[in-house]
Formats: C-alpha cells, structure tokens, sequence
C-alpha cells in the first residue's frame, strides 16, 4: 500500500476526520499514520516529512502529496470515481460543493467555542449569538439538502457523499455540547452517528489517552 493519510489526534482534530471519514466510507484504501498534535518538536518534524505546511491532514499516493481536507476529498473523488464522493447530478453536485466549501471556510463562532472534544462529558455551555447563528446556518443548509435530495437516502445529498464527511465534525460537535436541533437535523445526526465510519473514529477517539490541556478548558 503506497496510500497513506496522516492525521492527528483522532480526538481532536476535525480537520483530519473529514477526508478519513471520505475514504473509510467509500472503501478506498490506505494506510494511516497518525502524528499527535502539539506535543512538541518531534512530532512537528514527523509531519513536515510528509508536508512543508507543518498541518495535518496529509495524503501521500505514490509520488503525489495532497494537504488540506477539501483538496484530499477532491483529489480523491478524482482518483477513485467509482467511489462516488459527489453526486451524478451536475446541479446537485455544485449544491454539494458549495455546502462543503461553505463548511471548510465558515463558522468560525462555532469551532472556536464549541473546539472537538469527543471524550469531553457531553453538556451544554453558553454561546454567542454568533455561534448560535453559525448553529441556524448549519441546519438550514441540513434542512434544505434533506428536502431536495432526501427521497434518494438518509444523507444530505441521497447517497453518502463528500458533504456528509464535510459536516462529519459538526454532528461530534453538536453531540459533545448537547447542542438543541431541530427534528431534521437530530434525524440528520443519528444517521451519522451510525455510519460506520464515524463509529470507528469515535471508538478510537475515546480510547486516546493523551490529553492537549489547550482543548480542556470547557
């Protein structure tokens, strides 16, 4: 196997869930090498062997090395199109785009105050009206992709695509924090929950023992 994805910790590091999530889902292969965050100076050279951004996640097939989550999903919706990680349908598909483009740029308010935490006791906490904003923004985009393409499956676009491992993070998120939703998006959440995918990463998750005091202060 010369596919390798290296990523953080699985606790922690949403950035690294999403392509994980994108090829574990869609059985493409790879290996995984799994470099832990913010432990110090060896591990910061560990991923720039494998990227001079110095950021995971990084995905290295044969002589071609892809960093940030969005530009690994494409490329491997590129590389594998069997896999299907984007809709058929060219309108349904710059929906997906736009939706995933949305996430990978937006909601600032929300990851700042709501950083993931998987083994964090699940309870609410008080947010801003900006995180609870960018919290109506996510699921009118869930509601809205569930109302038009929702007949063909349980995921947003139908069938399990690039946008679900997109959002994958979001569904932990609202979890850890107890966050209140709507009936589409709860239906929405115990769908994900449920892939198997998210439920190995989340497995994982809870049995890391190294604990980042910066990601513990709620």
């Amino acid at each position: 196997m010369t596919r390798t994805l290296v990523i953080g910790n699985k606790n922690y590091s949403s950035w690294s869930m999403r392509p994980w999530i994108a090829l574990k889902a869609t059985g493409i292969a790879f290996d995984e090498v799994m470099i832990p965050l913010y432990t110090g100076d060896a591990d910061k050279r560990r991923i720039l062997a494998f990227t001079d951004s110095g950021k995971v996640p990084v995905l290295v097939d044969g002589d071609v090395t892809i960093w940030d989550s969005l530009a690994i999903i494409e490329y491997a919706a590129e590389r594998f199109p069997k896999a299907q990680l984007w809709p058929d349908d060219v309108a349904a598909r710059a929906h997906a785009r736009s939706v995933s483009s949305e996430m990978h740029s937006g909601f600032a308010a929300l990851r700042s105050e709501c950083g993931m935490n998987i083994h964090r006791p699940v309870a609410p906490k008080p947010l801003s009206d900006t995180a609870k904003a960018d919290i109506a923004r996510i699921q009118q985009i869930w509601a809205d992709c569930r109302q038009r393409y929702g007949r063909t499956g349980p995921y947003l676009f139908g069938a399990f695509s690039a946008a679900d491992a997109m959002f994958a993070p979001v569904v932990q998120r609202f979890r850890t924090y107890a966050v209140e939703l709507d009936p589409i998006s709860q239906g929405y959440v115990a769908v994900m929950q449920a892939l198997p995918a998210v439920r190995e990463w989340t497995e994982a998750a809870l049995a890391e023992t190294l604990v980042i005091p910066r990601f513990e202060t709620d």
